[in-house]
């Protein structure tokens, strides 16, 4: 099992960059996927990206690529999101998720999610 905590939210103009960390308990986090999700009001939560285990692999929801970054250190059980050119529409709380082999839709461990909010 793997605790997840979330940080880094804020509010930003649009077109600012923003950093997401995620902190993860445990010594076993360098064994798991890890993705990041958002869900904005009044909407389901969706995928933005996805890192494998070693970092050596990445994928990210169309509406983010070239834009958002995922990366991960495991020597400091950490997972980061690094956010540019920043939109009103990606206002939204941010979760980070883990799972064994590869992030699927419904990963069993989640963080509590950082809000993050994008002025026009």
């Amino acid at each position: 099992q793997v605790q997840l905590v979330e940080s880094g939210g804020g509010l930003v103009q649009a077109g600012g960059s923003l950093r997401l960390s995620c902190a993860a308990s445990g010594r076993t986090f360098s064994r798991y996927a890890m993705g990041w999700f958002r869900q904005a009001p009044g909407k389901e939560r969706e995928f933005v990206a996805a890192i494998t285990s070693s970092g050596l692999s990445t994928d990210y929801a169309d509406f983010v690529k070239g834009r958002f970054t995922i990366s991960r250190d495991n020597a400091k059980s950490t997972l980061y999101l690094q956010m540019n050119s920043l939109k009103p529409e990606d206002t939204a709380v941010y979760y980070c998720a883990a799972e064994f082999i590869r992030v699927s839709a419904r990963p069993p461990y989640w963080g509590q999610g950082t809000q993050v909010t994008v002025s026009s």
